[in-house]
């Protein structure tokens, strides 16, 4: 990744006009502090971890909303729904450096498809508000819940109560702070999309807010239809070109879908661009502790 690409996004994102969106490899690296066992983020690690360790047929193998529909069919929702809580409510987790950094930036809107709390309790330092994906809800059109941060604890807020000068957090996929809630079955994701595609997953004052945004995709990858449609339907009416994919070793198929979307694939780990911008991050130790400031 040359230094001038690097630069070039470096300067886009401190304006505020690029918005970050996480996936599950910038957890690489987050582990149990007392154990070390790793943080379940990938397709694969998430099952695993939901069965105990042991693998599933390769049709189920394929993704986790595949393998989560199948066994919410045989334990029930509240199997899976628990499984997520336990997995990510804890505060035992190493720090990652890529959260504090972003974090520091103070940007306006990001977007994090992980549900880990890691980068919510560094946005413990300053007010904000939360966006959390949510599906099959029966009693509002909505497929989302809005909180405010208040310095010690989330309000749950309506949509009449936002306060739209406040940086936004969007965690389309779920997060176990402050009340529980995932987007992780099939049954899950054709909903959440169906009402992405129909304009009820995004607040409005958000659809205003990333009108001509640019994305940086930092940790994501593009090989499961799954991914893909939500990625489409959170960038729609980005700027024309819509951002940057960093992927190392990028597929056929995300390569025509980084064409498709009018995004610049940059063949490099989003490592590399953190390594760049570490002079913008605290000295310390990057794995240190972090302060759980969230009840």
């Amino acid at each position: 990744m040359n230094s001038s690409l690097i630069n070039e996004i470096l300067a886009e994102l401190r304006t505020g006009h690029v918005v970050p969106y996480l996936g599950p490899e910038v957890l690489r690296g987050v582990a149990d502090r007392d154990s070390g066992r790793p943080m379940p983020a990938d397709s694969d690690s998430l099952i695993l971890a939901m069965t105990g360790g042991q693998p599933m047929s390769p049709r189920l193998m394929y993704e986790f909303p595949r393998a989560a529909m199948h066994l919410e069919n045989k334990k029930g929702r509240s199997f899976i729904e628990r499984f997520l809580t336990q997995a990510y409510a804890g505060d035992n987790w190493t720090a990652s450096p890529v959260h504090q950094w972003l974090a520091d930036l103070e940007l306006p809107y990001l977007i994090d498809c992980n549900r880990d709390n890691l980068l919510q309790r560094r946005y413990a330092e300053r007010p904000h508000t939360l966006v959390v994906g949510a599906a099959r809800i029966a009693a509002t059109p909505y497929r989302f819940d809005l909180y405010q941060w208040e310095g010690e604890r989330y309000r749950s807020i309506e949509l009449a109560e936002v306060d739209t000068a406040l940086p936004v957090l969007f965690k389309p996929l779920g997060t176990p702070l402050p009340r529980p809630s995932f987007v992780a079955s099939d049954a899950d994701f054709v909903d959440y999309i169906t009402e992405l595609m129909g304009g009820f997953a995004v607040p409005a004052w958000l659809k205003l807010r990333r009108k001509n945004k640019r994305y940086l995709f930092l940790g994501m990858r593009f090989n499961r239809d799954t991914e893909r449609m939500v990625m489409s339907d959170l960038i729609h009416d980005a700027a024309e070109p819509a951002g940057w994919v960093l992927i190392a070793e990028p597929t056929d198929k995300e390569r025509k879908v980084c064409a498709r979307k009018n995004l610049q694939l940059v063949e490099a780990d989003w490592s590399e661009l953190l390594a760049a911008a570490a002079p913008a991050i605290p000295a310390g130790n990057p794995t240190a502790t972090l302060v759980a400031r969230i009840p």
